[in-house]
């Protein structure tokens, strides 16, 4: 196997393995979104149903990954499978596309939201320091520099330097900041139901909302944000010990014990607000705690949110730097991306990269244009792998496949339809978003029509990458 030679060690268990879907799936997402969702639903019943919607759909997507891991148990995730199923070119899109698009604005849009609760705290950090008079900012105008941001950056700084320091140094501080999160969330959960404010006929408030289909998938993008890194684990698939068993365990478990905690804390949060409170607030935690406990309580839920948002940081850092890892090995990208730490036995030069191009996109927007970029570039992707699950049974049915897919071949179908409907919807509702993630998809076709012609010129193997 590719990762015999690349230095990797199989460091991770099932525990480490699951707190990585859990922690970097759950971030920012569920103490933020629900204010976009009501704003384009209106109805709390309509906000849970794309909860429901949107966990069904990542889970269709968790079990149809789980069949690639446990077949091809490299470094890399999605850029394995779509090399095998489809050609370099797709998998080199895959990883070009995760490095500069996805995985780098997932990181800056999370040190954003760490900020953003912070800012409870020491509201300075909200203040503008510096206007760029270039139209680059958000939806188009000026550049605004707040002080916040520059702490995002120290942040995700932090981070890369404990990823660097070894991937069994990065996952112990991944399980024990899940663990403490998971608590402090189930915490708000209790309260929130438990609390004597809270009112059942909030469940049938409501405020003008666009709705209809148009409104439920725009509420869906939102809601796959907040579900968004189930996959992930799957990028350090070369590090799980056991990976034929512990991949799809992780990969199952960890989604749909993300989508039990988003149900119950949404049911939290309407039981104790109506639906316009919610479509007022952009920390609707903070401010279910701060009806039922006061102050004290939304300052309790900012310290948890920004738990959270560290946990899902530090994941997603964790595993997204082995994408342009595994790019370089496979001679499509930096040389220097491949490079493993003497010592640390980590893919340093790519942790480091990944941190620096993050650090870059949290000035690039807020919150909301930032979670949008993402969404559309991930979710080409998400379906283009699942639809490999299908293309591998038929290319390579002899592959070995430890475990398969239940429901094959509706269950992988329907995941890529549904990842048709959220890419259209994103499009649609979100242009200016999705259409600067995807020219920055296209601008690697001519990265890697020079890389193959380069290693032809040299006299290197055709671009397959490594463990084709």
């Amino acid at each position: 196997m590719a990762e015999v030679a690349t230095g990797l060690r199989r460091e991770l268990g099932v525990w480490a393995a699951t707190a990585i879907v859990v922690g970097t799936v759950i971030g920012s997402g569920i103490f933020l979104v629900p204010k976009d969702m009501i704003l384009h639903v209106g109805s709390p019943a309509t906000v849970l149903a794309v909860w429901v919607a949107g966990g069904i759909l990542s889970l269709a997507g968790a079990l149809s990954y789980a069949e690639l891991a446990a077949a091809m148990p490299e470094a890399g995730g999605e850029y394995v499978y779509l090399r095998k199923a489809y050609g370099p070119l797709w998998g080199f899109l895959y990883g070009w596309t995760q490095m500069w698009v996805a995985r780098g604005g997932s990181i800056a849009t999370l040190a954003t939201a760490f900020f953003l609760y912070l800012g409870n705290f020491f509201p300075a950090l909200e203040e503008i320091f510096y206007v760029l008079p270039l139209p680059i900012g958000p939806g188009g105008g000026p550049l605004e520099v707040r002080y916040g941001q520059l702490l995002a950056v120290a942040v995700i700084l932090l981070l890369a330097g404990v990823n660097y320091l070894g991937v069994r140094f990065g996952a112990g501080v991944q399980v024990a900041v899940t663990l403490l999160k998971v608590a402090l969330i189930g915490a708000l959960i209790v309260i929130g139901l438990g609390a004597g404010q809270g009112d059942f006929r909030h469940f049938s408030s409501g405020i003008p909302a666009a709705g209809g289909v148009a409104g439920f998938f725009a509420a869906l993008v939102a809601a796959l944000w907040a579900y968004d890194g189930w996959n992930n684990v799957s990028m350090v698939a070369a590090e799980i010990r056991r990976p034929q068993r512990n991949l799809p365990i992780a990969l199952v478990a960890g989604t749909m014990a993300v989508m039990v905690i988003y149900l119950l804390a949404n049911l939290a949060y309407f039981y104790v607000l109506p639906a316009a409170k919610v479509g007022e607030s952009d920390r609707v935690a903070a401010e279910m705690m701060r009806a039922v406990a006061g102050d004290w309580g939304a300052a309790a839920v900012s310290v948890a949110a920004m738990v959270s948002i560290f946990a899902a940081l530090n994941g997603s850092l964790l595993a997204g730097a082995r994408v342009p890892y595994a790019l370089a090995r496979g001679g499509l990208f930096f040389q220097g991306f491949g490079y493993i730490h003497p010592r640390y036995r980590t893919p340093a030069v790519s942790i480091l990269g990944l941190a620096l191009w993050g650090s870059v996109l949290v000035f690039s927007g807020r919150y909301e244009e930032l979670f949008r970029y993402v969404i559309f570039a991930s979710w080409i992707l998400y379906g283009m792998t699942a639809a490999a699950v299908l293309v591998l049974r038929w290319k390579q049915p002899h592959l070995q496949r430890p475990y398969r897919t239940p429901g094959y071949p509706v269950l992988p179908a329907l995941f890529v339809v549904g990842a048709a409907a959220v890419t259209w919807s994103s499009l649609w509702n979100f242009p200016r978003e999705s259409l600067l993630g995807m020219a920055l998809i296209l601008l690697g076709l001519p990265y890697y029509g020079w890389v193959r012609r380069a290693r032809r010129g040299a006299g290197a193997p055709g671009a397959e990458g490594a463990g084709s």
